[in-house]
């Protein structure tokens, strides 16, 4: 019942409480101990149902990832080709992610589009090796 404690503990220990607060406090304690033992009970099992909750709402989310991942390869058959996608010789491609954003020029022609500032004026220090010491 209460793991090692036997018997005649539990007749020590109630004949101990009797000596200690007398016989009119003893069931006014003995009540309030059940009622805090009722009300841990309540909560561990308020815990144990809370956890078991979160166990099967992250099994159902990772079922729903999974499936979600095991249609990418159907998904990906179903696509054109990237050489479909590609735009003719002179004009730049535009995808729907960088509307917004400006055109990058091919990198044939990024040189003559960059302006000649200081940063293209400026020295670059000399290349030594390091010698041991």
């Amino acid at each position: 019942m209460f793991g090692s404690i036997g018997m005649p503990e539990l007749i020590l220990i109630f004949i101990v409480a009797l000596l200690v607060f007398g016989p009119k406090k003893l069931p006014e304690i003995g009540k309030s101990l059940g009622k805090g033992l009722a009300e841990f009970k309540r909560a561990s099992e308020e815990l144990k149902k809370t956890i078991e909750q979160e166990i099967e709402q992250g099994k159902s989310e990772v079922s729903a990832v999974r499936d979600q991942v095991a249609s990418i390869p159907a998904t990906l058959r179903s696509a054109a080709p990237l050489e479909s996608n590609a735009a003719p010789a002179g004009e730049s491609a535009v995808s729907p992610a960088s509307e917004g954003a400006p055109a990058t020029p091919p990198a044939s022609t990024q040189a003559e589009v960059l302006p000649a500032g200081p940063a293209a004026t400026t020295p670059q220090p000399e290349a030594r090796p390091i010698e041991p010491s």
